[in-house]
């Protein structure tokens, strides 16, 4: 049992190699052999000397990997070990932590001096690309005297399991945006709101200057005189948080995809919604309407929407904005604010789905909320050096237009728009919510 956490270190096999060499050199010098001999013996109780304080001592080194409770997807996540060396010398430690698959890091390892007695604390980051489920193997310890010929392997902490939820540390940030943004001003112009945005009270007797439509004849009937309901001004709305799953939603930016990044946006711009006492509902779509959530300001709404964000899956098939428009015209009946989370790369693209878009802004307010191809941007800024350069960066411009003409042709419609790059997604659409909730125009 002992042999199977022994391990031979490099620099024994350049001793030994040394010592093969010298060997051969006393068949040449035969004054040497004797000399020679005493030193591979030295050596030899070098070895054994290095044995003896390696595994004098049952547990030498004591380990324990500190995981968080979850991963936040497209974040860096800290990973604690915590590390005592029990040995009354100093211990050189190497530490070779079994890393999820997906991160794809077949050479890590931390090499740290730790003194007799003493703990360390160790720290790394990783960084998820995708959501779903990380599995840790084995934290591998290999401590080695200052000797260095031999190594004792200390195996701690198997299998443990972390799902990648979407980004909560990102969502985090923006917590100061649902006070600090976009108060009025003293001074500042009220916005007439366009409809009649009450909710019911309660049921009173009738005084004059009372609307007579609000009179409730059923409540007049039993109380034998006028009755009315009594409303008062709406304050909570329902935002739907709309993502499109489909093929366009693939493209990938800095790891990860666009559909991630409106993931990550919508769990943040969730609770800022919330925060503002607003209702938040989410539903995704491709081919069809799944991960419903109906709008709701209740305490476990935000749980149930991470839960659903961390549910979405997709084979990025072609969206069908048809389905999505019959869905929410039988499912949302009360006007809200849909915040949809798509891609269009050409007017073309904008235009087949248009009347559906357009159907969807009779009777809600619709935010289109797509992404600029920062590619495009950059290819558009470089140097030309050559004749296929400038083609290059014709057809750019003309893509980079496209994205503009969108933006225009939405607005003609009453439709908002938000064109941002992925990496300024979750600000920029804060940021569109609350001026749009500023302004009075849900």
């Amino acid at each position: 049992m002992l042999f199977k956490s022994l391990y031979i270190q490099l620099r024994f096999y350049k001793f030994l190699i040394s010592f093969v060499g010298l060997f051969i050199l006393a068949f040449i010098f035969p004054v040497l052999y004797f000399w020679i001999w005493g030193a591979f013996g030295l050596f030899a109780s070098f070895v054994l000397v290095d044995y003896s304080l390696l595994f004098f001592k049952k547990n030498g080194i004591t380990a324990q990997r500190k995981n968080p409770e979850k991963l936040s997807n497209g974040d860096s996540n800290t990973i604690h070990i915590t590390l005592k060396n029990h040995y009354s010398w100093i211990a050189n430690v190497q530490l070779i932590d079994e890393i999820p698959f997906q991160f794809q890091l077949r050479d890590f390892e931390i090499n740290r001096i730790v003194a007799p007695l003493e703990e360390a604390a160790i720290a790394y980051q990783l960084r998820p690309t995708e959501r779903g489920e990380y599995t840790f193997g084995n934290l591998n310890i290999y401590v080695s005297t200052r000797l260095g010929l031999l190594s004792k392997r200390y195996r701690f902490d198997g299998n443990q399991t972390l799902p990648a939820y979407p980004s909560f540390i990102h969502m985090k940030k923006y917590d100061m945006l649902a006070f600090s943004k976009y108060k009025l001003p003293y001074g500042s112009k009220k916005t007439r709101k366009i409809g009649n945005t009450t909710e019911f009270e309660q049921i009173k007797e009738y005084v004059s200057g009372d609307d007579i439509r609000t009179i409730n004849w059923k409540a007049t009937a039993k109380k034998s005189q006028l009755m009315v309901n009594q409303y008062q001004d709406e304050i909570a709305q329902n935002i739907y948080l709309i993502i499109d799953k489909g093929r366009v939603m693939k493209m990938p930016f800095d790891g990860l995809s666009l559909l991630d990044y409106a993931i990550n946006a919508s769990l943040a711009l969730s609770h800022i919604i919330l925060k503002k006492k607003d209702k938040v509902g989410l539903l995704t779509f491709s081919k069809k309407i799944e991960n419903r959530i109906v709008a709701e300001s209740k305490s476990i709404q935000m749980q149930l929407v991470m839960e659903q964000l961390y549910r979405i899956d997709t084979d990025y098939h072609e969206s069908d904005y048809s389905k999505l428009y019959a869905d929410v015209k039988r499912n949302i009946s009360r006007r809200s604010l849909l915040i949809l989370f798509t891609n269009f790369e050409t007017l073309d693209g904008l235009h087949r789905q248009l009347p559906y878009l357009r159907g969807l802004a009779k009777n809600h307010l619709v935010l289109v909320v797509f992404f600029e191809n920062t590619e495009l941007t950059t290819l558009i800024q470089q140097k030309a050096h050559n004749i296929q350069d400038i083609y290059d960066q014709v057809i750019a411009e003309k893509f980079h237009y496209e994205k503009r003409l969108i933006v225009n042709e939405l607005r003609k419609y009453g439709i908002y728009s938000v064109l941002t790059p992925p990496e300024q997604l979750s600000m920029d659409t804060i940021n569109a919510y609350l001026d749009i909730k500023a302004r009075g125009i849900i």
